[in-house]
């Protein structure tokens, strides 16, 4: 009788003939790249340092295409763009000590949004670790110490043989549900050392499912099936899993209506007469939910945002699907089902039964007339429009990417995706920066599709420098920068809380012009005007940048009321 766990898979002989007689000039930064090439990869981003030139230079003798990016953090948006629109785990190559360090806030929002990252890091040679202070350039008593916290894994290597199942082991670790950012560091001297060790020809890249467990989907499909007023919140777990299908699927089947989370956005039609859309903020929309019998959430923690700021509270019973495991009941007591979104779906689609209800298409309309009431009662028609007129520019299939600024938390609630990972935002962890750079991965990905960016003035300055970049590589993101001559939305807080703002007011560039001086068009808009400009820049080819001089402001909350 054989075994699954006697299998050994046999080398062809164009393997073995490559075991046997290795290329000569091969260092251990080979092994890296040879590595990711046999789990699939095709492209990596990153920037050199002393201590990883290792690597960077073994990228010239692979076939991988290399992304480089001018500030550390920035490479580490545009992986996590790539993650999310290829479903691939990204690699990020970075050197050692502040190299490595400036990328911790790019992969805490990787963290947050489970977008799979494979961060690849140098450490000081072999010799100077352990903890003791030897001098060496770029030195940390326990590098890998500041990544723990942040990532989903880390991996260090300390010698050759080690480091093809370590990034084996990374890869499968980025990509296993819930996906996530990983570190693999190694040493410069292990990387630089020759290598007789054969060339890495293939690898294990098929990362373990996460199925639910079959005595909860059968409680929780006789629960939808016998719900009076069932409801349903999607997150960012939906579109990591690809399974905003199997949700339209299982929504229709027991007639609840669908809200999404910020980061579930795209997740559900956004005009389906079962869609409450994104309006999470929105304090109808928490009534609505807070009254649902049987309250299904499907890839989320019930956040701060998705809780609409932890004043939701269920009255129903409360299920919640989520990859998660430490999300489980984090913050609402639920029936926990600890499984990849797609499987669980699957697994209900299986088992529910259809329920009739031709009132829930009513009340979902009842809920947006409420909605659109409150908002329009508001005075914001600026806003709503240039919300609009993005919304018009933008190609439907095109994705977009969003830096914390006022129009992109105006989008979380009222911007139409037109479909599952198209809109994404660094609403995960909520840092400054995302937008530009994030877009140059995601135009990476896929250069057949024009990619928006949108930042505010503030958010803008972190990411200047990678106009170089978009324009070396020449790729396709337009990216559109509403000037509000501040950090706009902090100085609406400090100025409701204290009467008046510090630290919020900008001198900035002539945006226009500096994107010129890089090599990249650029235009001065205005609201009248946006949405042409706008629609022009998308569709010509390469980077493009328009300006938009605009002071919006934001709808009042309701999680304060």
């Amino acid at each position: 009788m054989t075994h699954d766990h006697d299998l050994v898979l046999r080398p062809t002989p164009a393997q073995t003939e490559a075991a046997l007689n290795p290329p000569p000039g091969r260092n251990g930064g080979d092994l890296v790249v040879e590595t990711l090439a046999g789990l699939g990869a095709t492209t990596v981003f990153g920037l050199p340092g002393q201590h990883a030139l290792g690597m960077f230079d073994a990228l010239r003798r692979s076939d991988l295409r290399y992304i480089g990016l001018r500030v550390e953090n920035n490479a580490g948006f545009a992986a996590d763009a790539y993650g999310r629109i290829t479903g691939e785990a990204a690699p990020l190559l970075l050197s050692t000590g502040p190299g490595a360090l400036t990328s911790l806030a790019a992969l805490q929002e990787a963290a947050a949004a489970s977008a799979p990252v494979l961060a690849i890091g140098s450490q000081i040679p072999s010799a100077g670790l352990g903890g003791g202070r030897h001098g060496y350039l770029h030195e940390l008593p326990d590098q890998a110490a500041s990544f723990r916290g942040v990532v989903k894994s880390v991996h260090t290597v300390r010698t050759q043989s080690q480091i093809p199942s370590a990034i084996e082991a990374a890869w499968k670790s980025a990509l296993s549900a819930p996906h996530g950012p990983v570190w693999v560091e190694i040493p410069q001297d292990v990387l630089l050392a020759e290598t007789a060790i054969p060339v890495v020809t293939g690898g294990d890249a098929f990362p373990e499912e996460l199925p639910p467990r079959p005595e909860l989907t059968a409680v929780v499909a006789d629960l939808l099936s016998r719900a009076a007023r069932p409801a349903i919140i999607a997150g960012g777990g939906v579109v990591r899993a690809d399974a905003s299908g199997k949700l339209r699927q299982l929504a229709e089947l027991v007639r609840a209506p669908v809200v999404t989370t910020p980061g579930g956005k795209g997740a559900f039609p956004w005009k389906h007469p079962l869609s409450l859309q994104s309006w999470i903020e929105d304090r109808h929309t928490t009534d609505f939910l807070e009254d649902a019998d049987v309250l299904l959430v499907v890839g989320s923690g019930l956040g701060e945002l998705s809780s609409n700021y932890h004043t939701f509270k269920p009255r129903g019973r409360v299920i919640q699907i989520e990859a998660d495991l430490g999300k489980l009941e984090s913050n609402h007591p639920a029936l926990g089902i600890h499984a990849d979104a797609r499987l669980a779906l699957q697994a209900l689609l299986e088992t529910v039964s259809e329920r009739q209800d031709e009132e829930a298409p009513e009340r979902v309309r009842e809920v947006l007339a409420k909605v659109t009431e409150r908002i329009a009662s508001q005075e914001l028609t600026l806003e709503q429009d240039v919300l609009a007129s993005v919304r018009k520019a933008l190609p439907a299939d095109s994705p977009s990417f969003w830096d914390m600024t006022i129009l992109a938390y105006w989008a979380w609630s009222a911007f139409d995706a037109k479909g599952p990972n198209h809109m994404h935002s660094a609403q995960g962890a909520g840092g400054l920066g995302y937008g530009f750079p994030a877009a140059l991965g995601a135009a990476a990905a896929d250069p057949t599709r024009p990619v928006l960016a949108v930042s505010g003035d503030g958010g803008a300055l972190y990411s200047i420098a990678e106009l170089a970049t978009a324009r070396q590589y020449d790729l396709n993101v337009t990216w559109l920068i509403v000037d509000d001559g501040g950090y706009g939305i902090l100085r609406e807080y400090m100025s409701d809380a204290f009467g008046e703002a510090t630290a919020t007011e900008l001198t900035r560039p002539d945006y226009v012009a500096l994107a010129e001086s890089f090599g990249v068009p650029g235009v001065r808009t205005t609201p009248e005007t946006l949405e042409q400009d706008l629609a022009k820049a998308l569709a010509s080819p390469g980077p493009s940048v328009v300006l938009l001089p605009a002071v919006l402001r934001m709808f009042a909350p309701t999680h304060l009321d």
